[in-house]
């Protein structure tokens, strides 16, 4: 169930990417980027409607498990301005090149609390298999 909800994921990025650049280019990024985020917030409001949760805060978590939304506002920003240069499909290869590169980071070192996974040869040739679609998606 989570490599399908994975797979969504993945969908749904990249439908996101090309209805929030084509809103960017439209009102501008930053206003764009606004209108993304009441949405979400909008639409999450709802869900915690609907089931019946109640928004807690928690004292005992480090600060930066809150910073998630100040994350998210710099990734969309970001896609919002490479997409009309680079098209949805490289900008997307980009961010999952990066958000690769960094996941082995925070997993060989075990940043932010997560479990320590190694680094291993396998991981190298992936990530050499990914600069070589990301090069080949760009070539003209």
């Amino acid at each position: 169930m989570s490599t399908l909800l994975a797979l969504l994921d993945g969908v749904i990025l990249a439908v996101m990417i090309m209805i929030n650049g084509v809103l960017a280019d439209t009102c501008g990024n930053y206003t764009a980027t606004v209108f993304i985020h009441l949405t979400g917030l909008l639409a999450i409001i709802l869900v915690l409607v609907i089931k019946k949760e109640k928004w807690t805060a928690s004292e005992k978590h480090p600060w930066y498990l809150y910073s998630g939304g100040a994350v998210g506002v710099a990734t969309v920003v970001f896609n919002n301005l490479t997409y009309s240069h680079l098209g949805v499909a490289v900008t997307l290869a980009l961010g999952l090149f990066g958000q690769t590169v960094f996941s082995l980071i925070i997993d060989q070192w075990g940043l932010f609390g997560a479990k320590v996974v190694k680094l291993q040869k396998g991981k190298w040739i992936g990530l050499s298999l990914i600069i070589t679609g990301i090069i080949v998606m760009q070539s003209k």
